[in-house]
């Protein structure tokens, strides 16, 4: 399974400033307050919804009713990242909300923070680093809350403090080091009683490599072992997860009459089909459906999408985004996709491994309605789905950028002085200034758009050849296709940039992210896992150590601290293409061995010195790594007799508040959905 969601990473977000006229950065009102909280290493925005007064009474409707369907499946992520999340949330929440002592108490106070941690990462691992959160209040301090909360609010308190304060229990929900079990290191509840080996004999012996149209194998489902056979139990209404497909599909069929066109009727339709049935045939019928549908105005995803939480890369996290198109903006990325051929032809990939003929490549700036699932609290700034590889080769894919979602992050950013410390001089600061904006939007495009659509296997290659590296290097390629195109003469052909020079505002920042900054997100002494991460590291240090004979990329001191200072930007490029060459060859030809070596060459050990560093220069900034949204709130409109007819939208409630909220009001699933 691919991975096609672009997460921007906290250290990008801070390095954008304003944008120049093309970057379609409109003013905003400047008494929205855009911060909600600010905890840990996290700062929580909101986010505007421009435009949403302007849709019609029927599409607002239309909206609300998806939303209600994307906040139904929250409990399936939470007890897909770990079994006793759900508990563990019941018991926090419970405290949380029935404690009668000092508020201002240094326990009480602990665990508010821990309530927002692993409220934000849906379970009690960190949502990036995949670490266990370790409490700041006492266990004992714990226990005696517990033991005063009201009959029923939670069971089993001595299964639950191992799994919360000993840290050798469940430390990792997702583990990817080389050489291990990663099925049986992992704490994720995607799997129960069944190692590596087992998982993987199994779905070897269900594919079928003469099949042109495969089905995902494992996106919906949790293996297990039944009477000592390796079996599935499928996300579907009747099946595992019932209650919570069952309120979804509840919300589809209200939203159906709201439906702009036949077309959008029958996408919707086809969804509810697939959440009953659960068979995967029938959600590749939906996701052609949704990817041929290019009219609608109003969009939408709701399903088992990305595979970053299974260390296998099989199963898909529970997501959904709700969404309409920003007509202005989407100009961008219709020119791009109208050139989706161009591009193609014209990549410095071997032409064995390029497309033939570029189908259906449809892309749109978007405004998001809502964020669910695994898009919430943290969430992506661009998509590209669907992932399966032969339904984008046959149909097209479907590219969005979240525009308000960035423009949220550049507002947010404004004045946090990361510039100042982290840039090597005024002039490259003034160009990321002028140009950051746009060159990231651009990167956004083409990444989604261009990147994730490009190539193509070789007859015969499985998609899942790469294995627990498939994520790491289909984003490398994603990004690689981006940057080496963001220098290209063409972006000032189609008007898309207005200066030559522009792109090198990404270059700077992509470099300094991928050999710096982005360390900030990582603990001292470990390892870089996460795929985004990895991805950048990966092609920054590559290009770095490809680029010493000539001297293109330096890592310089200025009193006493680190700077990256390019040298050659046209070299650069030059590289650029030639690793996107390579990746897209390991790629096509399915070649696990060397995509593994370049991985774990590049990819993941970090430099401790220069880690150090990098954690006392930002620490004194005082800026928060990772940052996520509240949603806005939607409240039906009603008549007399109790039928909705519109809908308003509100933006001003909390981050604790509004969690809270979903806990009480979108609750489906019992403590133990999975069993204990």
């Amino acid at each position: 399974m691919l991975s096609k969601k672009l997460i921007i990473p906290a250290m990008a977000s801070l390095a954008i400033m304003s944008s120049c006229s093309q970057g379609n950065n409109k003013p905003t009102p400047a008494d929205f307050d855009y911060t909600a909280d600010r905890f840990a290493d996290i700062e929580v925005l909101r986010y505007q919804v421009p435009g949403f007064e302007e849709l019609t009474p029927q599409q607002r409707i239309f909206i609300y009713y998806l939303t209600e369907a994307a906040i139904a499946g929250r409990d399936m992520l939470w007890d897909q990242n770990g079994k006793y999340n759900l508990a563990i949330r019941d018991l926090i929440e419970g405290v949380y909300t029935n404690y009668k002592g000092d508020r201002n108490d240094s326990d009480f106070k602990a665990l508010e923070t821990y309530l927002k941690q692993i409220e934000f990462a849906n379970g009690i691992h960190h949502h990036y680093s995949m670490d266990k959160f370790k409490p700041s209040f006492s266990q004992e301090w714990l226990a005696s809350q517990a033991a005063a909360l009201p009959e029923g609010t939670v069971t089993d308190i001595e299964l639950l403090m191992p799994v919360i304060f000993d840290p050798t229990v469940m430390p990792k929900r997702v583990n990817q080091a080389e050489g291990q079990d990663l099925i049986l290191t992992s704490a994720n509840n995607l799997y129960d009683g069944v190692n590596q080996a087992e998982v993987e004999a199994y779905y070897n012996a269900l594919k079928d490599t003469t099949d042109l149209t495969p089905v995902s194998w494992g996106l919906n489902a949790r293996v297990v072992k039944e009477n000592g056979k390796v079996a599935e139990q499928i996300y579907k209404v009747g099946g595992l997860y019932s209650p919570a497909l069952e309120r979804i599909v509840e919300n589809l069929e209200k939203a159906l009459p709201y439906a702009e066109n036949d077309v959008q009727k029958d996408i919707v339709t086809k969804l509810i089909t697939y959440f009953r049935s659960g068979d995967l045939k029938d959600f590749d019928t939906y996701s052609i459906a949704w990817a041929e549908d290019t009219k609608s105005r109003i969009d939408f995803i709701n399903g088992f999408i990305e595979d970053y939480g299974d260390p296998l890369g099989m199963t898909g996290a529970y997501e959904s985004i709700v969404n309409f198109k920003n007509n202005e903006a989407s100009h961008r990325t219709e020119v791009i996709a109208d050139n989706a051929a161009w591009f193609e032809g014209n990549s410095p990939v071997d032409p064995r491994f390029r497309k033939d003929e570029v189908k259906g490549v449809s892309a749109k700036v978007i405004t998001a309605a809502i964020l669910a699932g695994d898009a919430y609290p943290a969430t992506p700034i661009g998509i590209n789905l669907p992932n399966s590889n032969w339904i984008r080769a046959a149909h097209g894919s479907k590219s969005v950028t979240l525009e308000n979602i960035t423009e949220a992050y550049d507002q947010a950013s404004h004045g946090n002085g990361f510039n100042e410390e982290f840039v090597i001089d005024q002039e490259t600061a003034d160009l990321m200034d002028k140009y950051l904006f746009i060159t990231d939007n651009l990167h956004t495009d083409l990444h989604e758009c261009l990147g994730h659509a490009s190539g193509r296997l070789l007859p015969g290659v499985d998609p899942g050849a790469l294995k627990a590296h498939g994520s790491t290097l289909e984003e490398a390629r994603a990004d690689l296709f981006a940057l080496y195109y963001l220098a290209d003469p063409k972006l000032i052909e189609l008007g898309l940039l207005d200066n030559p020079e522009a792109y090198k505002a990404e270059y700077y920042k992509y470099i300094l992210n991928g050999l710096m900054t982005q360390l900030t997100r990582v603990e001292p002494g470990k390892d870089i896992e996460e795929a985004h991460m990895r991805n950048r590291q990966l092609i920054s240090k590559w290009v770095f150590e490809k680029g010493q004979p000539d001297n293109v990329i330096e890592l310089v001191k200025s009193d006493g601290k680190t700077y990256i200072k390019i040298n050659d930007y046209t070299k650069m490029r030059e590289l650029i293409g030639q690793l996107l060459a390579e990746v897209q060859r390991i790629k096509s030809e399915g070649d696990y061995a060397a995509g593994a070596k370049l991985v774990e060459t590049y990819a993941v050990k970090v430099d401790p010195e220069l880690h150090k560093e990098v954690l006392d220069r930002y620490a004194k900034l005082d800026i928060a790594p990772y940052r996520g949204f509240v949603n806005p709130v939607y409240t039906p409109v009603t008549d007399k007799d109790g039928n909705i007819t519109d809908v308003t939208i509100t933006y001003g409630e909390d981050y604790l508040p509004q969690v809270l909220r979903y806990s009480r009001d979108y609750r489906t699933l019992p403590a133990y959905a999975t069993g204990k």
